[in-house]
């Protein structure tokens, strides 16, 4: 038995209780949850030897479970156990957007439903999640930047134009612009801001650490009709912007099964070959991103298409071949 459904079903036995006048039977609660009375002695049991104040009358010659009224009342969260755990555990989750008003929100109102929950219960809901681990990779830290999201917000949800100095890390340079912020949007561990770049006279995508400085103008705008973010992120393979380009790339067998269990791009096809190996094809936004999305497989990967891509691919792997070849001579 899931260890998650049990703790739903002893949820279910508390709200039951706390909603019957007289209490309810062993039998009733069995047949309410759709299990048999032995699990509901079970998880009776268990909730008694967690500290809840639970008691037994007779009533007619049955035996009637109940709840002491301690307060318990006042729970007004309409969340079942399984619900509370998923909120619990999100907060491990989501450490990547420490410092963040969406993780501090998140943790304080997860403090307030732990205010309506008896301590012996959140005791049970900590002792389910000792169980879980959630590792955190590399990430960036927004406790940095969290004035400068803030205002991004407030400028999304107020349809409020920017003045903004942008630093743009491939041409190492800082430009002053003013923007129209249509959304935020949040891909591999980083906030961008998707808005119209007056300067550039176009759509843009802003990384929200890189933003020097931000201030609201005050001026409105519309946000074209029909405009729509997944749309217009769709093509590309991470955040990139570029023409459409078809990209054709074989994964030699012992990648096959890495590659066949994730939805790398939405118009991916996956084609298997003869000797085993797949090719993989999607129509994707420029190549910068595929090319160092396809150097991660190193050897396992080769492309078929485009040639500029391939050649591209060529030129690092020899670059990086010299560059080992030298190191080693100088090491020896």
């Amino acid at each position: 038995m899931a260890r998650g459904d049990q703790l739903s079903r002893q949820w279910r036995i508390i709200q039951s209780l706390l909603a019957a006048r007289k209490g309810k039977s062993a039998s009733y609660l069995a047949k309410d949850l759709g299990c048999h009375s032995r699990t509901v002695y079970r998880d009776l049991e268990a909730l008694q030897m967690a500290g809840f104040p639970l008691y037994t009358e007779k009533d007619e010659g049955r035996t009637l479970w109940a709840l002491l009224d301690e307060g318990l009342h006042q729970m007004p969260i309409p969340l079942n156990l399984t619900e509370l755990m998923a909120l619990y555990f999100s907060r491990n989750m989501l450490k990547i957007l420490d410092g963040t008003v969406i993780y501090d929100s998140l943790v304080s109102l997860f403090d307030k439903v732990k205010a309506t929950l008896p301590s012996d219960y959140i005791d049970y809901l900590e002792k389910v999640e000792f169980g879980l681990e959630v590792g955190v990779k590399a990430h960036k830290p927004y406790r940095r930047f969290q004035q400068t999201l803030a205002l991004v917000h407030e400028a999304v949800q107020g349809q409020c134009q920017v003045d903004m100095r942008y630093f743009t890390m491939s041409r190492n340079d800082s430009t002053r612009r003013t923007v129209d912020p249509y959304k935020v949007w949040f891909y591999d561990e980083t906030f961008y801001l998707i808005g119209y770049c007056h300067l550039r006279q176009d759509i843009r995508l802003f990384a929200v650490d890189r933003i020097e400085s931000i201030t609201l103008l005050g001026t409105g705008f519309n946000i074209p009709a029909g405009f729509d973010a997944e749309e217009f992120m769709q093509s590309s393979f991470g955040v990139f912007r570029g023409d459409p380009v078809r990209v054709q790339i074989r994964f030699a067998p012992a990648s096959v099964g890495y590659i066949k269990e994730k939805i790398w791009h939405p118009t991916q096809v996956l084609t298997s070959e003869p000797d085993g190996s797949i090719i993989f094809s999607a129509v994707v936004a420029g190549i910068e991103e595929i090319k160092i999305w396809t150097l991660k497989w190193g050897a396992a990967a080769e492309v078929l298409a485009p040639e500029a891509l391939r050649k591209e691919l060529a030129a690092e792997a020899k670059a990086m071949l010299e560059k080992y070849t030298a190191s080693e001579k100088k090491m020896t």
